[in-house]
Order: structure tokens, then C-alpha cells, then sequence
């Protein structure tokens, strides 16, 4: 067999559903596996994965995972991987611990850029400068200053992992595992238990990556309209070096359970006043091997069927019951060696337990039983195979989603391309639904009844949990610092000491200069230009794209907020999923919902408020956003008309369900979020816009969502006569605007369509209301069941003096991947730090997530002024924040995006000729931008406000130095 640049070719397939040539190769020295998919997207996705079954809980694969992008044998630099963020055109730029295996994918539309970010996680993954430092930096180490200190723990993974475990729901995931999977790898946590990180020594450290990342231990991956050939060549480089390896690393099946377990485990979790701490409950199920495209299918459209709309019948059973808020568990897991499943509900009286696993196994045999709705069984059907047609990837490039979908049978030697060819598959699965009426209510006695591998998870809160940790943490270090002497307690001071030092060391200008990097001359001068066509239907706008978008009409409804008393901004949410999930008089929600999937890929609805430039007012929407194929559009129009003109909002019951699932998800989000938070906090200030938005979805509505779940069963009238208000004003074709993107051919037939739903509309006078925001106390200090803490500094730049200019983008970014990485992150130990700023408002924030720190993080934020001003900006460095900058600009979007993004420019008055100017602007950036824009940090420093997310002890503590300062009250 021919040898192309060290491969073999084992298979060729034309994949038409992907549009796409793939070939799957075999390294001929190493064995290492190499897919190659090749088609026209210009979003090129390059990945590398190793299999890394973790031997214990020490996050040995996720501190690998940091570690090996901070420098290598060719580029011999602190952090490669953050020189790539500052100046490249990524579309993607990450990696992944899973918990079997470590992906590290790179995208980009540009084919300089994309052979660059090859060639760096090349080297990176395969000759990795690892020292102690780095695993004490990236890991965990032993951190003392002064000997009258106490020893401390310090290491990015080891805080990030410390948010991870104050995420309820993160450790319920973790614990399904660990329940199902007691004698595999899955028992044990890839990322790190925060109490076991610190027994990993660093050369279990290095042996782990000796053993794991070699070539005969990897899965290669190519995707998009680069030169087949070359993708060859350029790999074959890094392999022919190697000596081929025997290395196991094969994921064992789980022995099945010959009866089902239950476990019982603690979380740590808030104790709001006169509330009773509540639980969570899930039932798993150990499912086959997920290597067999036809079973994979099977379980996704089953899994529908059961849990993916509001009507489906174990998710309808499970919030009718009224014994929690919200489901608990991820439904179905298809991405290990073995499949899972797992179901039950949050908010419990852990009392409860009992009843609701009665309540699953009770639902599930009833269905088994006496069969599965047909509408639901064709609702699941219609959704599964669309989405699979659409491949939507949100805001990950499509070819990456993709690699991900093969590696879930590949990375267990099966078939790479078993799940891209989903055609035949899934028409065999379609064939046996038709042959077979039972097929799916068989399938629910084989998985679920029949199955006695299964246990039963209960979390109870425990509000006393986290200062519990907190004590042993204290304990476990007074006690190791006890038995150290002198010397020993002098070399940790030394260390903590050189580590800083490095740390704080800049990286020579010639290692630097190793670091690839694009020319200013490789960029394009010009915006890319959405296409639109604005058009009026009887005084309602309509914008329309004429996109490449398969066959699928994208539709979007805007129904303008700033026309109803801001005394309702908090009921938009709600009235927003009430829209398509409370039913009709014609139809009962669970009919609606069946209708919807059976006919279209969703709709959903979505919120969109903003300053407007050039203007004093803002701009607020709530959108519905709906999608079908072509075909179905008619019914995708027929339904929006139904759910707006015949909408049945007079019905408590299930209101009451809606209002306590956005309560648990509010909740659910605070700690995994918790720097989205702080940063809406603290813009609510800065613009009318935001301060809406917060009302609608942040800290507020989880206030007010609280007192709303009392006021349904106290004052149910009122809460309903706000709803209608709602409706009654917002449900007016003159405060409506349509945003269409679709293939122009087929405009002629949609466009009818579209206007009889806009004719069917009301079309009263409209006008926009004044609004009176209330805003936040300036300074705050919120407290979570959480070690590690969110923090935020802004404010108002505009009302500072500052003009717009487009260099502030190349600034923001610089300062994120300089002075914030460097010193809230690598020094600080956070898991991340962010500049933000909305050109459209003036709010300007820097934030940090997962934080040890308050006040040192506080500090590092006003040093950020100083910095700008004394920093040494050479060409190189000037050049790489100007391309990182115009890479945010021209971000990858798929068609939806687009259209969607384009409806938004036009609403915030975003002109093309402004969008143009601020590119001059970023191309011209200029040393002497950075000092200037010194000068606004420093107003900042002096006038900015603050809020912080996080531990009540820290925040007390930093409280107590300034008691006028921080206003401290309870979220979770």
C-alpha cells in the first residue's frame, strides 16, 4: 500500500450529509491515527487527542492538559498558548480534559494562521518544556511568604477545581459517575478533587505524560478547504522521529451490577433565612457501548422522547409531582466507552427520596407498558434528524463539533466516521420505528426496567459543608507545616520566592520572536458585509439575509420591551417561555410543545437590550427565534401566530412549574457563571440597557423570582394581570420587527407567509415608556457557598470623558492576555480574568473568575493604569494585539448568526461605515493609544465600583477593613 508522507490510507468515504471527503489514515512508523475530512469551509478545525484514563483523583490529565502549553522544545517561552491569543486569528483556541481523554483543537479561516497553530500545540503536546515550576503554577503547590505566615495551597487547576466542587450541579455530575462506574477509570475525577490535588507529586506528573503522550497513543483530526496533502506533511514532521510504543491505555467496561445501589453524599449548599436547605435526587442507568451508530441514534431520540421537551412524559411526570424545581442529571451521556443516563429532580425534601425514585421507575413502566404518545415518538424523530442536518455548532466551529462526534466511537477503535454518516443509521432506526410500534417502549424495558445496573443518587445539603473544608484544609496544613523544620519550612519560602520570580520574569525578546505570528499586510482591510434587504409590512420592519443556510428559514420576532412600564422588565423571562410553553385555548402545552418539534427545529425565545449609538435611549427586545426547513416554514408562521394570538396564560399550575425551574436554573448558574454576574452587576450602572437586563436575568430576577414563586399562591390574580399587560402591549405589529435569513430562492415563497402572520397581528398605536432605573448600592459584597470568589471593578468611561476610538479593543485585549493573565491568574492562582468594554455604552470592567484573592485582585485592577503607562510596547507586540483584535471583528459566524447579528447592528444604529471606521482605527493603533488610554485606568482606579461574588468569610473579611464600603448580603 502507498505511503502518502508517512501514511497509510486505511478508508475513503464521501460523506454527503457533511458534504465532505473523508480519509482515514494510519501512521506507518507510530501507529498514530489521523481522520481527514476535507470540504469548502473556510473555519479550518485542526485537533490532537490522547487517551488519558486518569489513575486516581489527583487531576493529573487536567494540570497536563495547562501544563504542556506553557512552552516547548522549538518555542521556549513562558506561554505559547497565551502569545496565540493575543495575536492570532483563532476561531477556536482551547483544550479539553475529558474524563478518558485530552483534546487540544485549534480553528482558523486563515491558512497561515491555522499552519501556525498547528505547528505550536504540535510542539507543545510532543516536547513540552515541563519543570517543576510550571506543574507547581498549573497544579498545586505549597505557597509561604514569611515564616510567621500559614502555609497555603496555591495552583490554577487546584482553584479552578475549588469552583468546580462549589457547583452543586458539577458534583452531582461527578458523583453520577463515580456511582455507575466504581471499577473503571470513571470513578475517579480527570479535572481533580481539590482535596486529593495536593498528594500528586511531579514525577508522577512526568511519568504520566510519558506514558500517554506519544504518537502511538493519538487521534489526529483535520477539517476544512486546506490542502489535503499538506496536512500529511506537516504531521508526519512531528511522528517520524518517534519509535513506535506499546501503551495501554484502553478504557475497561464496567461489570454490571447484579442488583441497583443507592449512595448518599453531602453538597455544600446556601441556607437562605427562614428556607430549608434542599436536595437533589437523580436515578442512572449503566447504558451499552456507544461504538454502534444505529443504538447511539436510538438512545438520543429516545431521550428526547422522555426528557427533551416540557410535555415529554418522564419530564412532565417529574415537575407535575411538585417534589422539586427543576430536573437534576444530564439526561443522556453517549461521549464515554459506556453510555449512561440520568434523570430526577432538584429543590428536594431529601425526605422525598423514596417517592420520586418510585416516581421515575413507576413513569418508566407505565410507558413500557401501555407505549409512548405517536405525536411524542415523531416529535423526537423530526427533532433528532434536524438538528443532525443543521449541525449547528453555536459558537464553536462546526468542524470541531464534528471531531467531537468521532472521537465518541474513534477514541474506543471504533469507526471514526460512524456518527458523520448519519443517513443510513438513522434511516434504519426510522425503519424499525415503522416495522415496529413497540420499538421505543421496548427499548425503555431493555435500558431502564430490565436494567439492574442502576443506582440511585442522593445529594443532601449540607450549608455547615464548605466551612468544614475550609477547617480540614486548615488543619491538613497547620498539621504538614507542624512536622516541617527550619530548613524544610525555609525551602518552601525559597520556592514560593523563585516561582514569583519566574513568574515575573519576561520572556526574552528572541524566544518571543519564535512565536509565529501574522503581518498586518495579511489582513483584510474591509469589513465583511452581511447582506440586507430592509423591507416594511404594514409599519413592521422586516430585514432580510439572503444566506446559504441548507434549506432552513431562520426567523426571528422582536417584540419591542421599551413600550411596557418597567415595573414588568422582571416578567419578561417568563413571559417569554410562557409564549411556547404554557399552551393555547386551542391546544394544552402538551400538544403545543409535540406540535413545535414535530414541525420545526425550535423556537425559543431570547432577550436583547443595548445602548444605541449616537443616542440617548436604549434599545430593548424579546425575540422569538424559530427555525424549520423550507417545506415547514408555513407551519413555523402558523404556530407563532397561534402562540400570540391565542395564548392561555390563566393557568397557576403550570406558571408555578415554569417560575420554579428559572429559579433552580438562576440558582443552578450563580457559582458556574458567577463573573457573568458581577460584570451584568456592575454594567446596570453604566446604561439603562443593562440595568434592564439585569432586572430580566441577573441577580435581581433571582430576587425576584423568589418573592414571585410566594406571590403565584398568595395574590395569583395580580401575577396574572401583569402577564396579560405583557401581552396585550408587546403583542402589536407596530412594536414588532421580523429578521429573516434564508436562500434568496426561496424568499418568494416565505415572504407570503411571513406577511399573514404580520397582517394577523394587532396593529394599535404604539409608544415607547420612560424608564426609572433603581439601581444596586455601588459597592457590593454578595456571599456563596463557595471557597473562591468573582470580582469586579468598573465603570462609566464615557461619563469619564472618553471618546470612542477603536484602538480601546487592541487595549482590552492586552491587558486581558498581559498584566491580568500574568498577574490575577499565573501569580494570583485564579482560574481566569477578563477586560471588558461596551463600546456602545462606556461600561468598562475588569473581572475575575474563580479567585482566591479579593483584595489583592482589587489591587492588581488599579495597577492596570500604571501598567499601560510604563509598558514597553515594541512593533511585534503592538502587532499581535491589532490582529487579535480584528480576529475578534471577523469571527466566525454560522448563517443564523449572521442574520442575527446583522438585525442587531441595525437596531443599536451599528452603521457599516461606523463598524469601518473602528477597523481604520484598530489597524492604526499606536504605542502612544496605550498611554492615553492610561489615563482612563487611572479614573477608574479612582472612581470605578466594585462587586464581588464569592466566600462570605473572604468577603467579610475584606468588609471589615472598611466597613462603609462593601454593602454584604446572601444570594446563595
Amino acid at each position: 500500500m502507498a505511503i502518502i508522507h508517512g501514511f497509510q490510507l486505511k478508508k475513503e468515504q464521501d460523506i454527503k450529509e457533511i458534504a465532505t471527503r473523508a480519509r482515514f489514515f494510519r501512521h506507518a512508523r507510530t501507529g498514530a491515527e489521523l481522520l481527514s475530512l476535507t470540504n469548502d469551509d473556510e473555519n479550518k478545525v485542526f485537533g490532537i487527542t490522547f487517551r488519558t484514563p486518569p489513575l486516581d483523583s489527583t487531576g493529573t490529565p487536567h494540570i497536563l492538559e495547562h501544563s504542556v502549553l506553557c512552552g516547548s522544545r522549538k518555542y521556549h517561552v513562558k506561554e505559547p498558548f497565551v502569545e496565540l491569543l493575543k495575536g492570532s486569528l483563532h476561531t477556536f483556541l482551547n483544550a479539553f480534559t475529558y474524563p478518558d481523554r485530552t483534546c487540544y483543537p485549534v480553528a482558523s479561516q486563515n491558512l497561515r494562521d491555522f499552519y501556525n497553530l498547528i505547528d505550536v500545540y504540535l510542539d507543545a503536546v510532543f516536547h513540552p518544556l515541563l519543570t517543576p515550576f510550571i506543574f507547581q503554577q498549573e497544579g498545586w503547590h505549597f505557597e509561604l511568604e514569611d515564616v510567621h505566615n500559614p502555609l497555603i495551597y496555591k495552583g490554577v487547576v487546584f482553584n479552578e477545581m475549588k469552583g468546580a466542587y462549589s457547583s452543586p450541579d458539577s458534583v452531582l455530575g461527578e458523583y453520577v459517575l463515580q456511582s455507575l462506574f466504581p471499577d473503571n477509570p470513571y470513578c475517579f475525577d480527570a479535572g481533580g478533587d481539590p482535596k486529593q490535588i495536593p498528594d500528586l507529586a511531579f514525577e508522577q506528573f512526568e511519568a504520566f505524560r510519558q506514558t500517554y503522550y506519544h504518537p502511538s497513543n493519538a487521534r489526529i483530526y483535520f477539517y476544512g478547504d486546506d490542502d489535503p496533502d499538506e496536512r500529511l506533511r506537516i504531521t508526519d514532521e512531528y511522528l517520524k522521529d518517534f519509535d513506535p510504543a506499546h501503551i495501554d491505555s484502553t478504557i475497561r467496561l464496567q461489570p454490571h451490577f447484579d442488583r441497583p445501589r443507592r449512595v448518599m453524599r453531602p453538597f455544600r449548599a446556601g441556607k437562605l433565612d427562614g428556607a430549608k436547605a434542599k436536595g437533589m435526587i437523580t436515578v442512572n442507568w449503566l447504558l451499552p457501548e456507544n461504538t454502534d451508530a444505529q443504538m447511539n441514534f436510538s438512545h438520543r431520540i429516545l431521550e428526547y422522547i422522555l426528557l427533551g421537551m416540557p410535555a415529554s412524559p418522564l419530564r412532565k411526570a417529574l415537575i407535575d409531582s411538585g417534589l422539586g424545581e427543576d430536573l437534576a442529571g444530564g439526561g443522556l451521556g453517549n461521549e464515554l466507552r459506556q453510555g449512561y443516563f440520568s434523570t430526577g429532580l432538584k429543590g428536594i425534601n431529601p425526605e422525598d427520596a423514596d417517592r420520586i425514585e418510585a416516581l421515575v421507575m413507576e413513569t418508566l413502566t407505565r410507558l413500557a407498558r401501555e407505549g409512548i404518545n405517536p405525536l411524542t415518538k415523531e416529535a423526537a424523530l423530526n427533532t433528532i434528524e434536524f438538528r443532525l442536518r443543521e449541525n449547528h455548532s453555536g459558537h464553536f466551529p462546526q468542524g470541531l463539533v464534528l471531531m467531537l462526534r468521532s472521537l465518541s466511537t474513534w477514541i474506543y477503535d471504533g469507526d471514526p466516521l460512524a456518527l458523520l454518516a448519519f443517513e443510513a443509521p438513522l434511516e434504519k432506526v426510522k425503519s424499525s420505528v415503522e416495522s415496529d410500534p413497540r420499538f421505543f417502549d421496548d427499548l425503555i424495558t431493555r435500558l431502564f426496567i430490565d436494567n439492574h445496573h442502576r443506582t440511585t443518587l442522593i445529594l443532601n445539603p449540607d450549608p455547615g459543608l464548605q466551612e468544614k473544608d475550609e477547617a480540614a484544609e486548615k488543619d491538613r496544613l497547620a498539621e504538614i507545616r507542624s512536622a516541617m523544620n527550619e530548613t524544610e519550612l525555609d525551602e518552601i519560602i525559597q520556592g514560593t520566592k523563585e516561582l514569583k520570580r519566574l513568574q515575573q520574569t519576561p520572556d526574552l525578546p528572541e524566544a518571543l520572536a519564535t512565536i509565529p505570528v501574522l503581518r498586518l499586510s495579511d489582513l483584510d482591510k474591509k469589513n465583511r458585509i452581511i447582506p440586507l434587504t430592509c423591507l416594511d409590512r404594514r409599519e413592521t420592519p422586516i430585514l432580510f439575509h439572503d444566506l446559504s443556510t441548507s434549506g432552513i428559514v431562520h426567523l426571528d420576532l422582536g417584540f419591542n420591551l421599551r413600550t411596557i412600564p418597567d415595573r414588568l422588565l422582571p416578567y419578561v423571562s417568563i413571559f417569554g417561555r410562557a409564549l411556547v410553553e404554557m399552551g393555547t385555548e386551542k391546544e394544552d402545552f402538551v400538544t403545543l410543545t409535540q406540535r413545535i418539534s414535530r414541525n420545526t427545529g425550535g423556537i425559543s425565545p431570547a432577550i436583547f437590550a443595548s445602548s444605541v449609538s449616537e443616542s440617548e435611549r436604549s434599545t430593548a427586545w424579546l425575540f422569538l427565534r424559530g427555525k424549520a426547513m423550507s417545506e415547514r416554514a408555513g407551519e413555523l408562521t402558523r404556530i407563532l401566530r397561534d402562540v400570540l394570538l391565542d395564548l392561555s396564560l390563566d393557568n397557576r399550575e403550570r406558571l408555578r412549574q415554569i417560575v420554579m425551574e428559572e429559579k433552580a436554573r438562576a440558582e443552578q448558574e450563580i457559582i458556574p457563571k458567577g463573573h457573568q454576574a458581577i460584570n451584568l452587576r456592575l454594567k446596570a450602572h453604566f446604561s439603562e440597557a443593562h440595568w434592564a437586563v439585569e432586572q430580566i436575568m441577573g441577580i435581581s430576577y433571582l430576587l425576584f423570582l423568589r418573592e414571585l414563586a410566594v406571590a403565584i399562591d398568595e395574590n395569583w390574580p395580580d401575577v396574572l394581570a401583569c402577564l396579560e399587560e405583557i401581552r396585550s402591549i408587546l403583542v402589536n405589529r407596530k412594536g414588532v420587527i421580523a429578521n429573516v435569513t434564508m436562500e434568496g430562492t426561496g424568499w418568494s415563497d416565505f415572504e407570503p407567509r411571513l406577511n399573514a402572520l404580520i397582517d394577523a397581528l394587532p396593529g394599535d398605536s404604539v409608544v415607547e415608556v420612560d424608564w426609572s432605573p433603581k439601581r444596586p448600592a455601588s459597592f457590593e459584597g454578595m456571599t456563596i457557598p463557595s471557597e473562591v470568589n468573582y470580582v469586579g471593578k468598573g465603570a462609566d468611561i464615557y461619563n469619564m470623558g472618553y471618546s470612542f476610538h477603536g484602538s480601546a479593543m487592541v487595549i482590552c485585549r492586552y491587558l486581558r492576555s498581559s498584566w491580568l493573565w500574568d498577574n490575577v491568574r499565573v501569580q494570583g492562582g485564579a482560574y481566569g480574568a477578563f477586560c471588558f468594554f461596551d463600546r456602545l455604552s462606556g461600561g468598562f470592567s475588569l473581572v475575575s473568575y474563580r479567585d482566591p484573592n479579593i483584595a489583592k485582585t482589587l489591587e492588581t485592577f488599579d495597577l492596570a493604569a500604571r501598567f499601560l503607562r510604563d509598558a514597553d510596547l515594541g512593533e511585534k507586540e503592538l502587532t499581535k494585539g491589532i490582529i487579535g483584535a480584528i480576529g475578534e471583528i471577523d469571527t466566525h459566524m454560522l448563517p443564523d448568526a449572521k442574520g442575527y447579528t446583522s438585525m442587531l447592528r441595525y437596531l443599536t444604529n451599528d452603521t457599516e461605515e461606523r463598524r469601518q471606521r473602528m477597523r481604520e482605527e484598530v489597524l492604526g493603533t499606536k504605542a502612544a493609544d496605550f498611554r492615553a488610554f492610561s489615563q482612563v485606568l487611572e479614573e477608574v482606579k479612582n472612581k470605578g465600583l466594585v462587586k464581588v461574588l464569592g466566600s462570605k468569610a473572604a468577603i467579610e473579611a475584606v468588609a471589615a477593613d472598611r466597613p462603609d464600603w462593601l454593602k454584604v448580603f446572601k444570594v446563595l
